[in-house]
């Protein structure tokens, strides 16, 4: 692997970082509502965040954390690499904490030289794309497909000697569509004979046979893939900016020499609630339950609205309204419910995240209330 200079790798991270989060602001601005959203009496439905908070071991573990904010964390990362590893089931040299996808989409780009080609489906989440592409790289953009799937054919097609990665996100963000069991684990490790596979489990926690759909089992055969999982969705510490890599050795390694693992980088209190979390068995089915059933009460108002949405299995849904996303975005806003921005192509569908049973309630009454209006002024 080539070496490179450490101190300007970090000089085009911080740049890729502030272009990055320019160039997102720019992108949500013009799509989410912006007037009033940050009343704090809004039902808050549109960053995927789970609102059942952390789990009662991780806020006992913060609550005990407080008296030791004096103190820098320690050895404490290392226990958090090792609780990870173990249920993992993989070295504790291939575990790359934080969240570390656009530090990686830097890494890659860098790593190459400028140039190098990163393979997403679109739309999708593009953290890891757009930091590569601020150094140099060049996103490729592979549509979903007729079933707004990721087109695994297409984007395997496409790979070629200038492909540095492909990231797919799995359950897809935003039509929380998982991919085929089998179909997804052969697309990676045929694929990871030509180019590093990325795969952003973020969601998989939410569906069914968990244990079979990872691709947890490639990282440990020693496949050239990465699976990217965060404590910040299922495990509801998204205030706390935590989550994790599963990486082959030498990308681990390199990653681990450019300082990713440093100490320094994590605080306690994250660390301590992650930490708790893992310990916590049962806390996350408890969760993927709840949102599974709040998750099909919108199903059936789609039912009964006869609309299209996607079969998310995510804590969160995608339906067709008919109407541009900026219009019944403001529509819902003005009963008092933010949901996620616009997703081009799919501008006349909408993703809201599945929040309490009692938000959620009052968002399907708006989405009813604003769509039936929305019918009923409709030319027939």
């Amino acid at each position: 692997m080539t070496h490179f200079d450490r101190r300007a790798w970090l000089r085009s991270l911080a740049m890729a970082f502030g272009a990055v989060g320019v160039a997102r602001l720019g992108a949500k601005s013009s799509s989410a509502p912006a007037a009033g959203a940050d009343d704090p009496q809004l039902v808050r439905l549109s960053l995927n965040e789970n609102p059942y908070g952390p789990a009662p071991a991780a806020v006992s573990a913060l609550q005990r954390e407080f008296s030791n904010l004096c103190r820098y964390t320690g050895a404490e990362l290392d226990v958090l690499i090792g609780a990870i590893a173990a249920k993992e089931g993989v070295r504790k040299d291939q575990v790359i904490l934080g969240e570390i996808l656009e530090p990686l989409g830097t890494y890659l780009s860098l790593q190459g030289g400028a140039g190098g080609e990163f393979i997403y489906s679109d739309p999708g989440y593009t953290a890891l794309i757009d930091s590569a592409v601020a150094v140099g790289g060049h996103a490729v953009a592979i549509s979903l497909n007729s079933r707004m799937e990721n087109d695994l054919p297409a984007i395997a097609a496409r790979v070629n000697e200038r492909t540095r990665a492909v990231y797919l996100v799995n359950p897809h963000n935003p039509t929380g569509i998982v991919s085929g069991l089998e179909q997804l684990r052969d697309f990676a490790r045929t694929i990871s004979r030509r180019a590093l596979v990325i795969v952003d489990e973020a969601y998989l926690e939410f569906a069914d046979r968990f244990a079979q759909r990872t691709l947890t089992d490639l990282v440990r055969g020693g496949d050239n893939v990465i699976v990217f999982r965060t404590f910040a969705k299922v495990y509801g510490l998204a205030g706390l900016d935590i989550g994790y890599g599963l990486v082959p050795v030498p990308i681990a390694k390199a990653l681990s020499d450019q300082g990713l693992n440093n100490p320094h980088l994590f605080n306690r209190l994250a660390v301590a609630a992650a930490t708790a979390s893992l310990q916590d068995a049962g806390y996350v089915a408890r969760v993927a339950a709840e949102v599974g059933r709040e998750r099909e009460k919108w199903f059936q108002l789609f039912h009964d609205l006869s609309l299209h949405f996607t079969p998310s299995v995510g804590n969160f849904v995608f339906f067709e309204t008919g109407i541009p996303n900026s219009e019944f975005a403001a529509a819902l806003l003005k009963g008092g419910v933010v949901i996620g921005h616009a997703f081009p192509p799919y501008d006349r569908w909408a993703r809201i995240s599945i929040g309490l049973p009692r938000e959620n309630e009052i968002a399907r009454s708006r989405v009813r209330q604003v769509l039936r209006a929305t019918q009923q002024h409709t030319p027939a």
